[in-house]
């Protein structure tokens, strides 16, 4: 019984004073505390209250009210807690005997057993009885008047007893013999006077019946002990739990940040060398202009030796010769030729870096005040902002990747619709061990995006296919009901509309290398030389199919050897092929899911939306151009749901892959 009603107790439980609840109140955020331990908490906060289960912020002190329901079960649960408790069993021997619980440190039987008392009347040796009637105790030789003589029938003798002063009343001077249950004193026959009203018992009688009382609760105390070292035992685990979970998250988060600090130190990098490439080029041109004068500076200094000394020469005619090559001699004025520094490409680096700092101070702003709007907005279940991702830097075009968490207005019919929750091998729910009592069971706040396990919703999507026979074609109700048909399909149904997609070759950009007959593409480590082709793409590291779909319903399987920098699509055969708009999801013409790191998210139209994230390293795509959908699937043991686009598509759409980072790559499965 303690262990079908110990998951009500700790629902019950108050985890400030981690007790039963005193006075229940509930919170605006759907949380319930003792009146008196939130009262003392929200005393010591001050202006601003907080939620001390999950931090929601209150701006003014809610005005609470008690919890009428929940006081009336918590009084329920006391009662049947009593009513059980009154029912435990003693603790009993072997032979079906109540046997004697031990006493701390041996117990008083011990104390009294190693105690001699002495005779009352020799006061030398020890005393073999004691009579209650005498008030006196005598030894075996002052015993035998009580023995022989029949005067001494009546007296009542009992084994040595060394307190006996204890045993008179203090009052009367006789021995107690009764144990008033009302005032719990022990009383004599003269005092049974004032205790008329009382409920009154022999001491044997009283002393077995709150032995019994005694052992009862002993055992609950036992309960109660075992109970509290395992919740002490409970809340070290969770601590350990939440320490690694933590510990998780902020590796991840360093990684994130890492990730950003290798792509700002490459752009720095790459900016300081283009500088001092630039100085290295003037300096270098100074350097030789430098040199042209020294030695024009040296030649002129030789004409003018050469002068001066002619000058101090008396013989006419070598004079004249020699004056005359001279003359002819033009000296030419010194110039030093125009050599500056590009200050269109120094302040072109300049404006790229100052950029780049505007994006992510307005990124990193954008996320601080959405965290205070969440962190006060007391209508989101007052759960404070969660675990956010940091903002990465597009490794292809050095630009902020823009982050959205709603849908821009404007939006055209093609964009992103709906997501749904994830459910693979990590993110689905263990069931929930009920707390030991007075256990806290606090956790980190991850924001999970709601989770829907779609086995749930097979039997009744069962007769969709049907239903959807009888509504006009191209009605909203029925598009909506074919897409859930196909979620609920299973792997050997979707297997059923399997397409072999084959790479096209003529659309690789330089840096991949496709095998195994064009079904395998991967990073090279040298540009492959492919000709020249107007649909290759030449920004991004992409490849399409090599077949168009315009109707129908088509399925494949992707396997990713290192899901990381990655994606897997779909879009128009009319997409850019060069610029940053020709990336996957950065336009309206096509739809992908990308691995980026550690992070999974969708983009279409320079969208992204961000995705729980998944161990599935096998993809499926199912495209239903006439239902006007796209599904991705992750493929476990289980056919799990990753996304879904809708859109009214206008073109033939093409399989469409990127690949970015070294080690990843992407095989297509064989599914016949």
């Amino acid at each position: 019984m303690a262990a079908e009603l110990q998951p009500l107790t700790d629902e019950l439980t108050c985890s400030i004073c981690l007790e039963i609840f005193q006075q229940p109140v509930t919170t605006p955020c759907g949380h319930n505390f003792c009146s008196r331990c939130l009262d003392e908490t929200w005393t010591v906060q001050g202006p601003q209250f907080y939620c001390p289960q999950c931090r929601a912020c209150f701006l003014t002190r809610p005005q609470l009210q008690k919890n009428t329901v929940l006081c009336a079960v918590v009084l329920q649960l006391q009662k049947t807690q009593s009513s059980w408790d009154s029912r435990l069993p003693c603790c009993a021997s072997q032979d079906g005997e109540p046997s004697e619980l031990p006493s701390r440190k041996g117990g008083q039987a011990k104390d009294e057993a190693a105690v001699i008392v002495a005779c009352d009347h020799c006061l030398q040796a020890p005393a073999a009885k004691t009579c209650f009637t005498c008030m006196a105790s005598f030894c075996q030789e002052h015993l035998r008047p009580h023995l022989d003589n029949p005067m001494f029938q009546g007296h009542e003798l009992q084994p040595p007893v060394w307190d006996l002063a204890r045993r008179k009343c203090p009052e009367h001077s006789r021995l107690r013999e009764f144990f008033c249950s009302q005032h719990g004193v022990c009383i004599c026959c003269v005092c049974l006077v004032g205790h008329k009203s009382c409920t009154l018992l022999n001491l044997d009688a009283a002393r077995a019946t709150l032995k019994s009382k005694m052992k009862q609760k002993l055992t609950t105390i036992y309960d109660h002990i075992y109970k509290a070292s395992s919740a002490l035992k409970d809340v070290k685990s969770k601590q350990h739990t939440i320490q690694e979970t933590a510990a998780k998250k902020m590796d991840s988060l360093m990684h994130e940040y890492e990730e950003m600090k290798v792509l700002i130190e490459s752009e720095e990098k790459s900016s300081m060398q283009k500088l001092k490439e630039e100085e290295k080029r003037v300096l270098d041109k100074y350097d030789h202009v430098y040199q042209v004068l020294l030695k024009k500076k040296m030649e002129i200094e030789s004409m003018k030796e050469e002068i001066e000394l002619l000058l101090t020469k008396n013989d006419e005619i070598t004079f004249l010769e020699k004056a005359s090559k001279l003359q002819e001699v033009v000296i030419k004025a010194v110039y030093i030729p125009k050599n500056e520094l590009n200050n269109e490409m120094i302040g072109s680096v300049y404006q790229n870096a100052f950029s780049l700092k505007e994006a992510l101070k307005q990124k990193v702003n954008n996320l601080q005040e959405k965290k205070t709007e969440e962190a006060t907005n007391p209508d989101n279940s007052g759960k404070p902002s969660s675990f956010l991702g940091p903002t990465y830097v597009n490794r292809d075009y050095r630009q902020p990747r823009r982050v959205y968490k709603a849908d821009k207005p404007g939006d055209k019919p093609g964009h992103l619709q709906e997501k749904s929750g994830v459910t693979d091998q990590k993110l689905e729910k263990k069931p929930k061990k009920p707390a030991p009592a007075f256990a806290v069971t606090p956790s980190l706040n991850p924001r999970m995006g709601s989770m829907t396990d779609l086995t749930k919703l097979k039997p009744a999507l069962s007769d969709t296919t049907e239903k959807a026979s009888a509504l006009p074609k191209n009605s909203p109700n029925r598009k909506m009901q074919v897409l859930e048909a196909f979620l609920a399909k299973s792997r050997p149904e979707l297997l059923q509309y399997a397409t072999q997609v084959v790479l096209d070759s003529n659309t690789a950009n330089y840096k991949l290398a496709l095998s195994e007959n064009n079904t395998v593409a991967s990073v090279a480590s040298v540009p492959q030389n492919y000709p020249s082709h107007p649909e290759r793409f030449t920004y991004c590291s992409q490849v399409l199919g090599l077949q168009g779909y315009k109707s129908g319903v088509h399925y494949w399987e992707v396997e990713l050897q290192k899901n990381t920098f990655c994606g897997i699509g779909i879009c128009y055969g009319s997409m850019d092929r060069q610029g940053a708009e020709s990336r996957l999801g950065r336009n309206s013409s096509s739809w992908c899911v990308e691995w980026f790191n550690t992070k999974i998210s969708t983009w279409h139209n320079d969208v992204e939306k961000n995705l729980p994230l998944t161990k599935a390293t096998k993809v499926g795509v199912l495209l239903n151009y006439d239902a006007g959908f796209v599904i991705f699937f992750a493929i476990t043991d289980k056919v799990h749901h990753i996304y879904k686009y809708r859109a009214e598509f206008s073109e033939a759409l093409y399989p469409a892959f990127w690949i970015f980072s070294n080690g990843t790559t992407l095989s297509i499965c064989s599914l016949k």
